[in-house]
């Protein structure tokens, strides 16, 4: 098969507005996460990980568009306008386009908002971004919960290597809306502080917001440095509940056996697992479970959570892309807000920055509706 590769990327996040920044910042052990009083989204104050709108603003009009855009489409199009920019890949037939979120503009369907209710559709998020840069294929829209950003990489894969495309751009956001908050509220999911996933003592979900772009490609040719090929994907519902994960991490268990089995590797050849870890009780224990079936409970891992909060859709392809930095720099991030392991089967939870020569790593994803990703990746740059 064809081999893939995942190239130039961006990050607009409340830890910066491109990849490189925001990975120092996570060196840093720096969080987005801070207490939010903002009675628009709740009438309580909870934590979340907010992307500055000034900042946002401000970044956004050195683009001189004219048109009126809504806070997400803000944060895709400045992302994908800078993958696009460093790619310097024309926009032909060949060239697909993947927008992945969770709930788009939800935001458009408060009493307040100025934009037509249309926009909340996410056919219409699609056509904006195909439009805007003038891609010649319809964009897919990809929305499957929490595993939709690394769900996508995988989807973009099959896609070239099937032959239909020799490139693919991915953009994936998702913001903090008043429907989100109180969706989760409903679930009594938020946490009162910043999250703390695998810990004892966790009190659950913090919210984030992020866009991330990324190029995915057959072309072996000037490849970002950070660069990785995808070794192996796979993806399966375990069906459990509409919000809960299997007890027995069944889903993610046959993910992540799935797209060992097309790597052809062995668990023991992962590096580092980039994990889900939300915090909540039944997250962290379904993946403790799943990764000691699977036999990888001495593999490095870590969930990026405590920097950036949960940010939904994007949440798969931003900790993707924080893994290419990982391998590359051959450097393990902190698992931010650990301290006591707090769930029932031993993992290696990443305590501290260290140095570890990185060659392959793991990323899974887990959402509501029981749905689960796994990738495999390996860096191009030995």
């Amino acid at each position: 098969m064809k081999q893939v590769y995942l190239s130039y990327n961006n990050i607009i996040s409340p830890l910066g507005f491109d990849s490189k920044t925001v990975v120092e910042n996570v060196l840093k052990e720096k969080s987005g996460i801070s207490e939010v009083s903002n009675p628009k989204l709740s009438p309580a104050s909870f934590h979340a990980s907010l992307i500055s709108s000034e900042k946002l603003s401000e970044a956004f009009a050195a683009l001189n568009l004219s048109s009126d855009y809504t806070r997400l489409e803000k944060m895709l199009l400045l992302s994908l306008h800078k993958v696009i920019s460093k790619a310097g890949i024309s926009l032909d037939d060949k060239v697909g386009l993947i927008v992945s979120t969770t709930k788009g503009n939800i935001d458009v369907l408060e009493r307040a908002s100025r934009f037509a209710e249309k926009r909340a559709y996410l056919s219409e998020l699609g056509k904006l971004i195909k439009n805007h840069f003038g891609f010649k294929n319809e964009a897919i829209v990809l929305s499957n919960a929490c595993v939709s950003g690394v769900l996508a990489v995988a989807i973009a894969k099959k896609q070239i290597q099937s032959g239909l495309f020799d490139h693919v751009f991915i953009v994936s956001g998702d913001i903090i809306s008043a429907f989100v908050v109180s969706g989760f509220n409903s679930f009594q999911a938020l946490s009162d502080a910043p999250c703390k996933p695998y810990s004892e003592n966790r009190k659950g979900i913090s919210l984030g917001e992020a866009a991330v772009s990324v190029l995915v490609t057959s072309n072996p040719e000037g490849l970002a440095p950070e660069a990785v090929a995808i070794l192996g994907e796979a993806s399966c519902n375990d069906a459990n509940h509409i919000s809960g994960p299997s007890r027995t991490g069944e889903g993610l268990f046959r993910s992540v056996k799935g797209a060992l089995r097309e790597a052809s590797i062995q668990p023991e050849m992962i590096d580092y697992i980039s994990a889900h870890g939300t915090a909540t009780l039944f997250n962290d224990e379904m993946e403790a479970i799943a990764f000691n079936r699977l036999h990888m409970a001495n593999i490095p891992l870590n969930s990026l959570k405590g920097y950036f909060g949960h940010t939904l859709g994007a949440s798969g392809l931003l900790e993707t892309v924080i893994g290419m930095y990982s391998a590359h720099e051959n450097t393990l991030f902190t698992s931010l807000g650990f301290d006591k392991l707090g769930v029932s089967k031993p993992l290696a939870v990443i305590e501290e920055v260290a140095a570890k020569p990185i060659k392959t790593f793991l990323k899974t994803a887990s959402g509501f509706g029981g749905c689960n990703t796994a990738v495999i990746f390996q860096k191009v740059n030995l």
